[in-house]
C-alpha cells in the first residue's frame, strides 16, 4: 500500500511550503533537499509505540494500549500477545490521559541463535500503583514463550507519566534502559536510592553488572548507570560507539545527551528547561559535577523515538540523527559532523500533520516512522527515494 506522496524535504519548510517546493526541486538531491516518497506499510494501529525488524522481513510492533502485533510486509496484522491479560506477570497499565502502556520491543543481538525478545511496559502493582517492568521471552513460531521478569523500577508510583522505557543492547552484552522521573518526583532524579530519573544498566539476564558505577556504594541502587534525567524516550548506540539519549523537557529544554558512566545530567537542578508556566525550572544552566547536553531544544519538540541513519538509500543522511517529535509534528533531522559534534537541523515530514512516535533506520536501508493518530488510525510508514 502506497500513500502516493512524492515530496521534497526542505530545510525548515512547513506543510504548505513542502507542496510548493515539489515541482521546483524534482530530481535534485543535496545535503538540504532530499526527494522522497512515503509508503504506508500498515494502517489501523492503536497507539503504536515501538517496532523491531525480524530476520524474515516481518515486524514486531507494540501498541501502547497493550498488544504486541506481528505485521507482515503486505500490512497484514495479527496479535502475538495481549499484555492486558498477562498470565503470570503484571497486566499492562494504561488509560486515557496517561503515557503508560506497552512500550519497547527489542531483539537480543544474538536473536538468530537464541530467539530472545525483550519487552518494557508500565505494569500494575496492586490495585492503585504501577511501575516500569522489563520482561524477556523466547519468540517461537510467532508466539512468546518462557517469559521471565528481569527488572521492576522502584519505588512504584500512582502517576501514569514519564516512564522512559526505551532500551538498547551494548557490545558487551549488557543493556541500558532509561526510567523517567514520574513527573511529580523530579527531585528524586538527583538521589541514588531510587530509579526515578535514571538510566539503568543490566546484564541480559537482568542481573547487575559488577562494573556499574554505584555497585557497593551505601544508599545507592546498583543498577544505576547515570542520573539527573527527566523523561528520556530515545536511546541509541551511535556508530562511533557513544551512547546517545534524547529526553523531554517541559515546555522547553529537550536534550540530546552523550551518556557516560556515573554521570549526573542535572535535572531538575541544572537545566535550560522552561516549565509549563513559562518560567525557568532552575536558575542554573551549568554547575560543576553535571554534564552539558550536546544540543537542547526550546520550545519543546517532545522527542520520542531516536535513530541514526545507516542505509544506502539516502547517502546524504548517512550517520545523521533523526528524532520523532510529538508536539511539533515532524521528524527532526540533525546532521552528525565528522568530529562527532551535531550540526544543522531540519524539520521533515511535517506535511503529514501527524504526531510521530518512533523513527527507525531499517535493514533495507529505508527510514521507518510510527505515527500517533486518533481512533486507531495510526500507521507504519516507510520513507524511500
Amino acid at each position: 500500500m502506497t500513500a502516493g506522496l512524492l515530496l521534497a524535504a526542505c530545510s525548515n519548510q512547513g506543510a504548505s511550503d513542502a507542496g510548493e517546493k515539489t515541482s521546483q526541486l524534482a530530481g535534485r538531491v543535496d545535503a538540504g533537499e532530499i526527494n522522497y516518497e512515503i509508503e504506508t506499510v500498515a494502517e489501523g494501529l492503536d497507539h503504536p509505540w515501538s517496532l523491531a525488524f525480524l530476520p524474515d522481513g516481518d515486524l514486531l510492533v507494540t501498541e501502547r494500549t497493550g498488544k504486541l502485533l506481528l505485521v507482515s510486509p503486505d500490512g497484514a496484522k495479527r496479535t502475538v500477545r495481549d499484555f492486558n491479560d498477562n498470565g503470570d506477570f503484571p497486566d499492562v497499565h494504561h488509560g486515557d490521559g496517561m503515557q503508560a502502556g506497552l512500550f519497547d520491543v527489542v531483539l537480543h543481538p544474538d536473536f538468530a541463535e537464541n530467539s530472545l525478545v525483550y519487552i518494557s511496559f508500565a505494569g500494575k502493582v496492586g490495585d492503585d500503583e504501577n511501575t516500569l517492568y522489563l520482561l524477556r521471552f523466547r519468540y517461537d513460531g510467532g508466539e512468546l514463550t518462557d517469559g521471565e521478569q528481569l527488572f521492576a523500577a522502584s519505588p512504584a508510583r500512582i502517576q501514569g507519566n514519564h516512564y522512559g522505557a526505551r532500551f538498547i543492547f551494548l557490545p558487551d552484552g549488557t543493556l541500558m534502559m532509561p526510567v523517567g522521573d514520574a513527573f511529580h518526583y523530579r527531585e528524586e532524579a538527583q538521589e541514588l536510592d531510587n530509579h526515578f530519573g535514571k538510566i539503568v544498566r543490566l546484564n541480559g539476564d537482568g542481573s547487575v553488572p559488577a562494573d556499574n558505577p554505584f555497585v557497593g556504594q551505601e544508599g545507592a541502587l546498583p543498577e544505576i548507570w547515570s542520573y539527573g534525567h527527566r523523561n528520556p524516550q530515545g536511546i541509541i548506540l551511535a556508530q562511533d560507539g557513544r551512547v546517545l539519549e534524547n529526553e523531554h523537557g517541559p515546555a522547553g529544554g529537550d536534550e540530546i545527551n552523550h551518556i557516560t558512566r556515573g554521570a549526573n545530567y542535572g535535572w531538575p537542578t541544572v537545566t535550560y528547561a522552561l516549565d509549563y508556566s513559562g518560567g525557568r525550572v532552575s536558575p542554573f544552566e551549568a554547575l560543576e559535577g553535571t554534564e552539558q547536553s550536546l544540543v537542547h531544544f526550546t520550545p519543546s519538540i517532545a522527542p520520542s523515538g531516536f535513530a541514526q541513519y545507516s542505509g544506502e538509500a539516502f547517502p546524504d543522511w548517512q550517520g545523521d540523527l533523526f528524532l520523532s517529535a510529538l508536539a511539533l509534528k515532524h521528524v527532526r533531522h540533525v546532521e552528525m559532523n565528522a568530529d562527532g559534534s551535531l550540526g544543522e537541523q531540519r524539520e521533515l515530514f511535517g506535511e503529514l500533520d501527524v504526531r510521530f512516535r518512533d523513527v527507525r533506520s531499517g535493514p533495507d536501508g529505508y527510514l521507518y516512522l510510527l505515527t500517533e493518530e486518533p481512533d486507531s488510525s495510526s500507521r507504519i510508514l516507510r520513507v524511500v527515494p
